[in-house]
């Protein structure tokens, strides 16, 4: 018991739920009892009362971003890829990332790096953090070993003396906040030459201030920005055709490597675009005198309510997750005794190929 089930009703609907002893999955369609589930393999397909059927798997990383509880806005799967794979963030990196949320892209930061790199993350507000908690120990089944949260702001924080980060002992840092800018000098200190930024914005203004400031800075590359719109296709027979639906924009990614101390960058020797300066020649910079927050960016604020039932039902299935792996651990501990081989241990994630194991409760 404990673990995370995803069921694809006969319309495609995902429903994720999490194993407890005599629970019971309820739908419109019938309901089926939890122990249906419990020690068939992955792929498996179960029956409700009314006689749907329903497939039943382990839930990917994508699966949990987008079915777990949430504070802030996540950041989605297809920008976390391109997060980890632009930022060449690889097994054993020492990543800074600033807004953590509702902890989405620390668990792709946290699958990359592995056991034996480490993310620090900060993140302004102690019920975010707390919500990110619950969901990265829910899917990892239990704290990650290279995972370590912060709550405070970055520009300070990041080298604090005590708290902070070494100057030049950080490989990637990952920004998504409101102001990246405000963290510029900070970030440069303690970012190792060569080490690369990647910024999430959700407008284009924010990115037009973030490259003025990276370029006005002098130790950082020329930046490079984009975003990425995903497009589902219908498959069925002969009508092959693009989905009516889209994943269309969700922010810009925009990524700069740290210079050399003492190195100057080269001077851009390209023509400005029409419309970047005014008559006298000095460009032009509209987000001057506005003002950055979530109003003027048009973000919902996030209820109290909803905030505080979040917080509770991260921790509930980090609970719930944390005591099926010690279950696991016990098992494993029997089993090597009698020869069997051990089962996984925390911070792992879902192995595949195995089932849905029988734990005890």
């Amino acid at each position: 018991m404990g673990d995370r089930v995803q069921l694809t009703d006969p319309r495609g609907r995902l429903h994720t739920i999490t194993l407890a002893p005599g629970a019971t999955f309820h739908t419109h369609r019938g309901h089926l009892r939890h122990e249906q589930l419990v020690g068939q393999p992955d792929g498996s397909v179960v029956v409700s009362t009314s006689g749907h059927e329903y497939l039943a798997l382990r839930p990917l990383l994508a699966d949990h971003v987008l079915s777990m509880p949430r504070g802030a806005a996540v950041v989605y799967p297809k920008d976390a890829g391109q997060i980890v794979a632009m930022a060449d963030v690889f097994p054993g990196a020492r990543v800074v990332e600033a807004g953590v949320g509702s902890g989405a892209l620390s668990m792709s930061l946290l699958r990359a790096v592995g056991d034996d790199g480490h993310v620090h993350s900060y993140e302004r507000r102690a019920d975010f953090a707390d919500i990110a908690r619950g969901n990265v120990e829910g899917f990892f089944g239990g704290p990650h070993p290279a995972w370590r949260v912060t709550v405070g702001d970055l520009a300070e924080a990041l080298v604090d003396p005590e708290d902070g980060e070494e100057p030049g002992s950080v490989d990637r840092v990952v920004l998504d906040m409101l102001a990246p800018w405000e963290c510029l000098e900070s970030v440069a200190t303690v970012l190792a030459p060569g080490g690369v930024l990647i910024a999430y914005v959700a407008t284009a203004t924010q990115l037009s201030r973030l490259a003025e400031d990276l370029r006005g800075a002098g130790c950082w590359t020329e930046p490079s920005a984009w975003e990425s719109l995903v497009r589902g296709w219908h498959l069925e027979g002969l009508s092959v055709r693009p989905e009516h639906r889209m994943v269309g924009h969700t922010g810009f990614l925009m990524t700069s490597r740290r210079l050399a101390p003492g190195t100057t960058a080269p001077q851009r020797r390209r023509r400005p675009a029409p419309g970047a300066s005014d008559e006298t020649g000095t460009l032009v910079s509209p987000w001057a005198e506005e003002e950055f927050d979530d109003a003027s960016l048009g973000v919902r604020g996030t209820s109290d309510k909803k905030l505080r039932r979040s917080a509770r039902d991260a921790a509930r299935i980090a609970d719930a997750a944390s005591s099926s792996v010690s279950s696991s651990v016990s098992s494993s501990v029997s089993s090597s005794a009698s020869g069997e081989s051990p089962s996984s241990q925390p911070g792992d994630g879902p192995v595949a190929g195995e089932g849905i194991s029988p734990r005890d409760v």
